[in-house]
């Protein structure tokens, strides 16, 4: 259906892409999302870039470095393409351990349907929503009543609201 979005966070993410269901014209299919490299559970709040995108959710942040708390033992994104094959739309800020804490192929954190209406991603960005969720938030912006995650919400319920069928 073309009036749905989806969200998949961490095992939701390793569950959408064993069920292929972000890149099915890719005749090389994505592995599952793998154990680290580190082979260990990893909970570390750390930075990610929003680039230019399309994604229903995170479109709006694009250009953005945000907080996000990861905690997963598995989640290596292990792609068989190269990276513009994907339609990348979360990345840790860095490519090496810990900014990039299970080793995913160009440090990718997010990826999206090449619709913009399928996201998965192994942080957690539900656990990010209040700033007081955060392992720091910035000094001028302790007023903030909720942290910019909560946009990605905001942007899945107005499609919602303007996509009904």
């Amino acid at each position: 259906r073309k009036d749905t979005l989806s969200l998949g966070v961490c095992n939701g993410c390793q569950v959408m892409v064993e069920l292929d269901l972000l890149t099915p014209d890719h005749d090389k299919k994505t592995k599952k999302c793998d154990i680290t490299v580190r082979i260990k559970f990893e909970s570390i709040f750390l930075n990610v870039n929003i680039p230019d995108n399309n994604s229903v959710m995170l479109k709006s942040l694009k250009g953005s470095r945000l907080g996000i708390w990861v905690a997963h033992g598995e989640g290596r994104f292990e792609l068989p393409y190269e990276e513009s094959k994907y339609n990348v739309v979360l990345k840790y800020s860095h490519e090496a351990y810990p900014g990039n804490p299970n080793g995913s192929d160009y440090n990718i954190a997010g990826i999206c349907s090449t619709d913009g209406r399928h996201l998965v991603m192994m942080p957690h960005l539900e656990r990010s929503i209040f700033p007081w969720n955060w392992a720091y938030y910035p000094e001028n912006r302790k007023s903030d009543e909720v942290s910019p995650w909560i946009e990605a919400f905001i942007n899945a319920k107005n499609w919602i609201t303007n996509n009904r069928e």
